[in-house]
């Protein structure tokens, strides 16, 4: 087997973690790529596998640098939640033998592609789990207009609006209260952030459709960000499109892990409330 081992130095103990695991994976596979400063460019490189260290969050980063050539990945969750990453470095040990011999299984998931239009330039990025545009300094309400497929669906003045992919359903747009979304769904969340009015909610569509979102004022300095990456500013003259990208993600599934079985250890499903008192805040 043929594996890229990425990650993100700058976190905390993922160095150490990676530097461990090395003399392990050296003898189970070709380490075709060593890289957690994301200083590689992997077009030219094939790998069977890229086991990514860290978070979720490393996933994202990690799928940004294999840009439009994915290769499948397997997460080893350093991080705190990690939806993406869910095994353990000792679970890995465990489980690494059999993913070499063969016995894991791939899911594929929707990545995004948004395009920011101007009169003047075009900029198309790559994502894995959402586009925001959000307002920012001096942090007034924006007034957004969204269309799919050519037709006016809402105007409302808001925080923001959230355009999620299934995988990114249990991120940002999860915590601005968007539904969590099958990851192998083919289908988009639409998610506004604290709208003006009552009326908005949450909707799911078709990955199928262009969602274009539009700026009605400059009455404050939104900014678009994709994946939690760069902060770009927005203006009235900007079209921003959303749509399906002609990549998809790969996700090494190894036997035992489900995403419900994620689903209840991370969200802890099932488990009754804890009431007990709990002792103030250290101050």
């Amino acid at each position: 087997m043929r594996v890229f081992v990425l990650g993100n130095a700058n976190r905390q103990g993922v160095k150490e973690h990676a530097e461990q695991l090395l003399p392990f994976l050296s003898q189970h596979c070709e380490i075709v790529a060593f890289d957690l400063y994301q200083e590689k460019d992997l077009s030219s490189l094939t790998a069977d596998v890229a086991l990514v260290l860290g978070g979720d969050g490393a996933i994202l980063r990690a799928a940004r640098q294999m840009g439009y050539r994915q290769t499948p990945v397997l997460g080893v969750n350093l991080g705190k939640l990690g939806f993406l990453a869910d095994l353990t470095p000792e679970e890995l040990r465990q489980c690494f033998p059999q993913c070499v011999a063969g016995d894991f299984r791939v899911t594929h998931h929707l990545m995004l592609e948004a395009t920011i239009e101007t009169p003047q330039q075009k900029r198309t990025l790559l994502g894995l789990n959402e586009v925001l545009l959000h307002t920012g300094p001096s942090f007034h309400m924006i007034d957004l207009e969204l269309c799919v497929d050519g037709e006016a669906v809402t105007r409302f003045s808001g925080d923001g609006l959230i355009v999620s992919t299934p995988i990114g359903s249990t991120a940002h747009s999860l915590s601005a209260g968007g539904p969590i979304l099958g990851q192998e769904l083919s289908a988009f969340v639409i998610t506004p952030i604290c709208p003006h009015t009552l009326t908005n909610r949450p909707v799911v569509d078709s990955a199928d459709k262009v969602y274009t979102i539009a700026l009605l004022s400059n009455s404050a300095d939104p900014f678009l960000i994709v994946d939690g990456q760069e902060p770009i500013p927005i203006t009235v003259e900007h079209r921003i499109s959303v749509r399906r990208a002609p990549v998809a993600f790969g996700l090494v599934k190894v036997p035992g892990r489900s995403y419900y079985q994620t689903l209840r250890d991370k969200l802890r499903w099932g488990t009754h409330p804890n009431y007990r008192h709990e002792p103030p805040l250290q101050q």
